[in-house]
């Protein structure tokens, strides 16, 4: 039911914006986040904002280049990609998490999207 789209191809420095579509409008009250998981490693968080977009939550190596928002009233969240670098590449999960509030944490998020591949080349 979630749908996540947006992935491609950049140079590092470039920019991406993923998309997560909700089509059963599920997530309206519920937190969203994004996760990423690169080859062989393990699937780690990325991003989180709460139901109304009061609140946001970033991993630290993310602060200040992307930026999530939402817009309940189309039943989307993006996350906006600037100055990509090669250690981005990585397969973008978008979530709905258990609870209203931000959180990093797998274990709050019940309902997973398929990924959207992003690869940063150097």
């Amino acid at each position: 039911q979630l749908q996540a789209s947006g992935g491609g191809s950049v140079q590092a420095g470039g920019s991406l914006r993923l998309s997560c579509a909700d089509s059963r409008r599920t997530f309206t009250n519920n937190g969203v986040g994004w996760f990423r998981q690169a080859p062989g490693k393990e699937r780690e968080f990325v991003a989180s904002i709460s139901w109304n977009g009061g609140s946001t939550l970033y991993k630290d190596s993310v602060k200040g280049r992307f930026a999530i928002s939402r817009d309940n009233d189309k039943n989307m969240v993006y996350l906006q990609m600037n100055s990509l670098k090669s250690e981005d590449t990585a397969v973008y999960y978008c979530a709905k998490a258990r609870t209203a509030a931000v959180s990093s944490q797998k274990a709050l998020y019940n309902s997973w999207g398929q990924g959207t591949l992003v690869t940063v080349s150097s």
